[in-house]
């Protein structure tokens, strides 16, 4: 259950402000929000299977201490990945302007197949894989699944009632201090070894 817990509340705090809360507004304009969230859950669990199975694998063959070392500088950096800040690319705003609307399963793999390819090599993977090799890998799964899921319907929910006008500094700057607390949690552990 604290794999289940961790995961869910790191993932959900490195979604805030992420460009994947920006594309899964950019659906809803679209298509009905459910059809958006499955879509993005069926895309965030696929991913997250596989960055677990790799967080899983390093950490059975790579020592403890120096992999939460590496997690908290990995914290650390995602800290400042989020300072940075994400935008949607033109790209990105094609594929969402651009989907079907006809049917939900169309609807549902177009957001499905543009969240997969937008979530490789985002921060929730790496942050997903971090975690994996520190946690259970179910608990870890099925709560970075949850967080990031809760965390784009949060964004939907909110950006419908504020017009789209989420206080993107704000939550930035939060979820940046949040992953520092996380990174020099796991470092003062590790050091305490």
């Amino acid at each position: 259950m604290g794999a289940f817990l961790l995961s869910s509340v790191v993932i959900f705090v490195a979604e805030l402000g992420d460009k994947s809360q920006l594309m899964a507004l950019a659906f809803a304009t679209r298509f009905a929000a459910w059809r958006v969230l499955v879509g993005i859950a069926l895309a965030t669990a696929a991913i997250h299977l596989g960055s677990v199975a790799v967080g899983r694998l390093a950490a059975e063959r790579l020592p403890t201490r120096p992999i939460s070392i590496v997690a908290g500088l990995a914290f650390v950096g995602f800290a400042a990945w989020t300072l940075r800040g994400d935008r949607l690319s033109e790209e990105d705003e094609k594929a969402a302007a651009g989907a079907d609307r006809r049917s939900a399963l169309a609807s549902i793999a177009a957001v499905s197949a543009t969240f997969m390819l937008a979530e490789l090599g985002d921060k929730t993977m790496f942050a997903t894989i971090t975690l994996a090799a520190k946690e259970g890998f179910l608990g870890t799964w099925l709560g970075s699944t949850a967080g990031m899921v809760a965390a784009d319907g949060l964004a939907i929910a909110v950006g419908r009632q504020l017009g789209a006008r989420l206080p993107e500094r704000t939550i930035r700057y939060g979820a940046a201090a949040l992953f520092v607390v996380f990174g020099a949690a796991l470092i003062v552990d590790a050091a305490l070894r």
